[in-house]
């Protein structure tokens, strides 16, 4: 599986006011704590992958509705022109029980990105108004798909222009990357 993901900086009001005018479905509103880990054996930075644990809580009419957590494995990105990369993911049951399975066969904590997002279904593809702690707000449009990568991510540019947003103002870089320092590409 591949997620198509494009990124860009974005005033969320603004965003808002196209969602309403393309008459975009609301999907849910979450809460999302992300811990990323590095490995024993390589340097995920050097390889471009990550392993993370996400917890997330989501919210309707203000109170919360569930809470889950996944685990998922992210491969390097595979093109130049977006954050396309391959992706595993699957539940885990108890959170804290998979963090300390983590640690104990050498995966370290390696830093937490916590962010409040809200989803909306427009056109075939999730856009994410994300507002990250300690980033700022942030606007993801994304898909995930088998095969076809090209014509999704036309597809996912397409929509940040729906939206009157510039698909070169993309931003390559993880959350987890800016957080640590890495330069937006």
């Amino acid at each position: 599986m591949y997620e198509v993901e494009v990124k860009v900086r974005a005033d969320h009001d603004a965003v808002r006011e196209r969602l309403d005018a393309t008459e975009a479905e609301q999907v849910n509103r979450v809460a999302q704590t992300d811990t990323y880990y590095d490995a024993p054996h390589r340097d995920f930075a050097e390889t471009d992958e990550a392993l993370r644990l996400r917890r997330e809580s989501r919210y309707e009419g203000g109170d919360l509705a569930d809470e889950e957590t996944v685990v998922t494995y992210k491969g390097p990105l595979v093109d130049e022109s977006s954050k396309t990369r391959r992706e595993y993911e699957t539940g885990v049951e108890d959170g804290e029980t998979m963090d300390a399975i983590c640690e104990a066969v050498g995966f370290d904590s390696a830093a937490t990105v916590e962010k409040d997002r809200e989803r909306f279904a427009l056109d075939g593809y999730t856009v994410s108004l994300d507002s990250v702690a300690g980033l700022g707000e942030f606007v993801e449009v994304e898909v995930e798909v088998e095969s076809g990568v090209d014509d999704a991510r036309e597809g996912a540019f397409a929509v940040l222009r729906d939206l009157g947003l510039d698909p070169d103002d993309q931003i390559r870089t993880s959350y987890l990357g800016m957080l640590l320092g890495a330069p937006e590409e």
